[in-house]
């Protein structure tokens, strides 16, 4: 979602002064206000929220503000559908400000729509809209509470934050900045949503940027392929929003605040100033991007959606949005030369389920000096090295034979032994063990804002 991600961000890292904080004040003086967040339907379904803070990012498909001609140039075509949020994400950064992690909601994920029944994710916005009484703001209102109901009870997240961005906005706004690197693995031609653009690396920027970031027929993963098409455009405004020439450019980080405070709404809690605090820090290779994993393409009442899977899977992955940081795993011990090989006994167990691998591998043990015996496990992917509590330097020992074990204790085990459990995922003796193969239905892998490798 390359809109209010960025415009959101951009701006925010840019404070490292007093000058920073000055531009601040000129965005949060003219950025518009909305009753975003609802009193009820967003609760957090594990019930650990904390200070960490997660914020729903929106770009709205309004054309308030273009020209006629501007709207033939962008493809963005009339306004029907002008309440339909045209791209989504999920920012959460963690209490520390260490990091931000961003997740696309596809436009078409079919959902449940608190009141409405299942639907597409992107109509969501419409329906409380139309349903609501009042101003054209009261009703905008209601079209963001009834938004945040249904991503909160699809993900199972609460959602702390919201703020939009139009199209205008997010035109002028790449236009500042002066374009973005991107680099295509193969050339693409979209005449619905005006795409035309060679393969290789390239720079995007101006009326480009919005039908690059538009742009689905045509992509072998269709909507899926757009979404990672706007993270990786997002990463590329942030790259150049932090660098050097950006940093050192007094007038366009003005003219960026400027544009980010005039095209931006955002609810009335969101304090930007405690926001730009906890990002401080934050720089591209902290910052991550990735989609829910195992949506499928399928028709539903004639219309193309993606089917996300069981809701126990989504809210699963949403969770390790709100998990602690892991604390850095500790490197291998390496064997300290105290112990002898030939004084370690290893218990080779065949959990791998490929005929004889306990067996090759105790003799490529003894081989190499240990006392070595074959046996069976049951089925596992992951080898393991156990070792009693006091022989951490016989288990380092073993697990240099095996790079990329699992080493756990097990205080059953005598003294001097080793349990090596050979898993799916063993190679050889010597060998590193394999990585997983991917699933078909994972999503695209996560990306850093620093990455620079070709898309769709």
């Amino acid at each position: 979602m390359a809109r209010s991600a960025a415009a959101v961000l951009s701006g925010l890292l840019l404070l490292g002064s007093g000058w920073g904080w000055h531009l601040v004040r000129v965005a949060d003086a003219s950025m518009q206000r909305t009753d975003a967040i609802p009193s009820s339907g967003n609760e957090d379904a594990a019930g650990d929220a904390g200070e960490a803070m997660t914020l729903l990012l929106v770009g709205m498909d309004v054309r308030t503000g273009l020209t006629p001609e501007q709207k033939a140039e962008f493809s963005t075509g009339d306004a029907d559908g002008v309440l339909n949020t045209d791209s989504m994400m999920l920012a959460h950064v963690p209490a520390d400000g260490s990091a931000a992690s961003f997740v696309s909601l596809p436009r078409d994920t079919y959902v449940e729509i608190p009141g409405f029944g299942e639907g597409r994710l992107n109509s969501a916005y419409a329906r409380g809209f139309a349903e609501a009484e009042g101003s054209d703001a009261e009703r905008r209102a209601a079209g963001a509470q009834r938004l945040v109901q249904t991503v909160s009870g699809f993900t199972g997240l609460q959602i702390d934050h919201f703020a939009e961005i139009d199209l205008l906005g997010f035109i002028n706004l790449s236009t500042i900045v002066g374009g973005v690197e991107v680099n295509l693995c193969r050339a693409t031609s979209d005449p619905l949503s005006g795409a035309d653009f060679p393969a290789g690396v390239q720079t995007i920027g101006g009326e480009d940027a919005l039908k690059f970031v538009r742009q689905r027929h045509g992509l072998p993963g269709g909507d899926l392929n757009r979404v990672v098409r706007q993270q990786v455009y997002i990463a590329g405004m942030l790259r150049n929003m932090l660098s050097t020439d950006t940093l050192l450019d007094l007038g366009k980080q003005r003219d960026i605040v400027e544009q980010i405070g005039s095209s931006m709404t955002l609810d009335r809690g969101l304090d930007v100033f405690d926001l730009a605090a906890q990002l401080q820090g934050v720089q591209p290779g902290d910052i991550t991007f990735q989609t829910i994993p195992g949506l499928t393409p399928t028709r539903i009442d004639g219309a193309d959606v993606l089917e996300p899977p069981a809701a126990e899977e989504v809210r699963s992955f949403f969770s390790t949005l709100e998990a602690e940081p892991a604390e850095e795993p500790a490197a291998p011990e390496e064997p300290d030369g105290s112990v002898d090989p030939g004084s370690v006994t290893v218990q080779v167990l065949n959990g791998s389920g490929v005929s004889g691998a306990a067996s090759t591998a105790a003799a490529a043990l003894t081989d190499a000096g240990f006392g070595a015996e074959a046996g069976n496990a049951g089925p596992t992917d992951t080898t393991t090295v156990s070792h009693r509590t006091g022989d951490e330097a016989a288990a380092a020992l073993v697990a240099a034979q095996v790079p990329g074990a699992a080493v756990t204790v097990d205080d059953e085990l005598p003294e001097g032994t080793v349990a090596l459990v050979i898993g799916s995922d063993f190679t050889a003796i010597g060998q590193a063990v394999a990585a997983p193969a991917p699933s078909g239905d994972e999503g695209p892998p996560a990306r850093t804002a620093d990455d620079a490798s070709c898309i769709n």
